[in-house]
């Protein structure tokens, strides 16, 4: 469902509205953050590629603003030759050390903390299928928010933000586990919901499923669905094989899904508020020295969690047509339909235009959540150098 997560990471947080301070905006708490927006020479028009369903129904959100959309899809066509793949910053920063690559993130450790970098590796499949234009920057940035805006359900490990792409965080042991919660039963991958349910498993983790349910079907109650990883993909577990097998204590299990249980909910209060169902997501913990249990890698990202556009889907549930989903999911059913993910050595180059589009998706999502414009880099600066600059002086003022 999301990318692994490497020996600590993080992500943000936030507050009921009631008692959000006027001062925990993600640019107030990291001065690195700027969020204001960027212009760019207007190109042809571009047709939306999700309209709403239904004779007279209301355009999609997604293309409610064509002009920025169309700015948005310019920039990714022209950042495509500087999207962010790889990493090497133990070869440009002193004292740094690679710790691990992920399927997204890169970690190097320095000391007590940890240097997370986001990039532009687009994955699925446990796989990586492309490289997706200021991603990095979006889930870096989505995260810090979230990260911010969570912490009276659970603190979190982040430290710093020096970059757009970068987090520094504590370092804390990683529980071996994905918190997994669910929604709704939807899903395209082995471990997805809606593929287990149509092959007629009726009790997933731990979690009994009644009879009669279809695709994208809301459940009565959010469900955890916890996954551990094995050699290269997520297998499913039980909250007693956690527990039996020695992978958590139970007192830390309940802990921890009591967290997850919690920001789901929360997360799903904000992106309704914000015209957006939030379907599914993945959480990781870790625990400091002092016995801490932490928030940690990413929080609500269009990659760690299914998003949908809430005003179209029950239309289109009626209709049984596929929900407008604002997350990577049209691009892995893209996949699904022109090659095996799974099995295949070599897969087919995923189109430009469905590149730039989830580039657009991306954005949409964090400007739509944040209310603020996401910042495109102007300047054509390759990423790693910058980052590499920004990480060096970062660490040298900790």
């Amino acid at each position: 469902m999301s990318p692994s997560a490497p020996p600590s990471a993080v992500r943000l947080s936030r507050l009921p509205k009631a008692v959000l301070p006027t001062s925990s905006s993600p640019s107030t708490r990291f001065p690195n953050l700027s969020m204001s927006t960027s212009s760019f020479p207007r190109p042809p028009p571009l047709a939306a590629t999700a309209t709403a369903a239904g004779s007279g129904a209301s355009p999609s959100r997604l293309a409610a603003d064509p002009g920025h959309r169309d700015d948005v899809l310019l920039a990714a066509r022209g950042a495509m030759v500087n999207c962010l793949g790889e990493t090497n910053l133990h070869l440009a920063v002193p004292g740094l050390r690679l710790a691990a690559k992920g399927k997204v993130r890169d970690v190097y450790e320095s000391g007590e903390h940890l240097v997370l970098v986001t990039t532009d590796r687009q994955s699925a499949f446990d796989r990586v299928l492309a490289s997706i234009p200021f991603k990095g920057q979006v889930l870096n940035e989505t995260s810090l928010w979230w990260f911010n805006r969570t912490r009276h359900i659970t603190p979190n490990a982040v430290v710093s933000s020096p970059d757009k792409n970068v987090t520094i965080a504590k370092r804390c042991s990683v529980f071996p586990v994905e918190f997994v919660v669910r929604g709704y039963v939807t899903g395209s991958t082995d471990t997805s919901l809606w593929t287990v349910y149509s092959k007629g498993v009726r009790n997933y983790c731990g979690n009994v499923l009644p009879d009669g349910m279809v695709k994208n079907e809301k459940l009565s109650a959010n469900i955890l669905t916890p996954t551990t990883k094995a050699v290269d993909h997520d297998v499913p577990v039980t909250p007693e094989e956690i527990i039996n097998s020695g992978l958590m204590s139970k007192e830390d299990f309940d802990e921890v899904r009591s967290k997850a249980l919690s920001l789901f909910a929360y997360g799903q209060e904000v992106a309704l508020e914000n015209g957006l169902i939030l379907v599914d997501t993945k959480y990781e913990f870790g625990k400091t020295a002092d016995g801490t249990i932490m928030l940690i890698d990413e929080v609500h990202t269009p990659d760690s969690s299914r998003y949908w556009i809430a005003d179209s889907y029950e239309d289109r549930f009626n209709s049984t047509l596929e929900p407008e989903n604002v997350d990577k999911e049209f691009l892995r059913l893209w996949f699904k339909n022109n090659c095996n993910p799974y099995e295949d050595a070599v897969l087919p180059e995923a189109p430009e235009d469905l590149v730039c589009e989830l580039a657009w998706r991306y954005i949409f999502l964090f400007e739509t959540i944040t209310h603020t414009k996401l910042e495109i880099p102007e300047t054509q600066e390759p990423i790693h150098q910058r980052i590499s600059r920004n990480v060096a002086e970062a660490l040298r003022n900790l």
